[in-house]
């Protein structure tokens, strides 16, 4: 079993005849996702990917067409909080938006079409989702999976397959993982996944990968205190980052108290969450809890 996307979603690639869309968009219908349509604005009635998916001008026309229930974004940011509107207005079930450096503005607008939709979005600013040997949404790259039940939730892309060679180290494998991003407004936090890793009844165990900046992680560890009845392993990344100096992510700034490294690892612990001080001990603390086997 796996969350989000499985090997009967039905995609639409949104920007699927520019770079980005073409190149990751061939990688996924090599691993296997269902991918049966592209959207371009202006550009309907060609095919893509050497000649094998319809394009279409808008998503309503392509999931008209093909019955679709997932999209992939590969969108400039200036534009992508409208082709994520122009998903949700269509009602389209599950959107990954890889898009990086779309504007806080345009994301009010999306969270709010969002709050009041059916809609599940993933991301902005995120590796996606890949569904081990079902369906890959993004650019995780699918050779370094496989196939398991230990899911992955990150708000930090490198680190999310990261995550996933600590695990097949140890010799498990993975059922979803899924990268969240690290902007300050994005569709689904970490509690969202979490509850569908809970929910899920082949996944063991949960790795979750957080960063300093804002209280996500925090909320995130008193959530699985309360109601997780799953394992779970943890690790903060810039624990070395200088306070007030934003990291790589534009939600990865600490303006002080529970927002450092420090801070959220130690709420983390007091959740009863396996805390990792590096992602080389995420693959060895899984083992432990699962199989009861010590670190060396």
């Amino acid at each position: 079993m796996s969350i989000l996307v499985n090997k009967n979603s039905r995609v639409i690639i949104q920007g699927i005849t520019g770079s980005e869309g073409t190149f990751h968009g061939k990688q996924m219908i090599d691993y296997g996702t269902n991918v049966v349509a592209g959207v371009t604005p202006g550009k309907g009635g060609l095919k893509a990917l050497d000649n094998t998916i319809n394009v279409y001008n808008s998503v309503n026309e392509a999931k008209i067409a093909t019955d679709a229930n997932t999209s992939i974004i590969f969108v400039p940011p200036k534009f992508a909080a409208k082709a994520i509107i122009e998903a949700i207005d269509s009602k389209i079930q599950t959107i990954v938006c890889i898009s990086e450096g779309i504007p806080v503005k345009d994301m009010i607008q999306v969270k709010n079409k969002l709050d009041n939709s059916d809609t599940i979005l993933i991301g902005p600013n995120c590796p996606g989702i890949i569904s081990v040997d079902e369906c890959k949404l993004g650019i995780i790259p699918g050779f370094i999976c496989k196939k398991g039940r230990i899911g992955i939730l990150s708000k930090s892309g490198t680190l999310t397959y990261e995550a996933i060679d600590q695990i097949i180290k140890e010799d498990f494998g993975v059922s979803t993982a899924v990268g969240i991003g690290g902007d300050q407004i994005i569709g689904s936090d970490m509690i969202d996944v979490l509850e569908l890793f809970n929910n899920d009844s082949e996944t063991d165990g949960i790795v979750i990968i957080g960063e300093i900046g804002g209280t996500m992680e925090i909320d995130a560890a008193n959530w699985i205190k309360e109601k997780c009845n799953k394992p779970v392993v943890g690790f903060i990344a810039g624990q070395t980052a200088p306070k007030g100096r934003r990291m790589g992510h534009a939600g990865a700034i600490v303006s002080g108290g529970d927002e450092t490294a420090e801070a959220k690892m130690k709420i983390l612990e007091e959740c009863g969450i396996e805390v990792c001080k590096t992602v080389a001990d995420i693959g060895k603390n899984m083992k432990k809890i699962l199989k009861g086997v010590t670190n060396e």
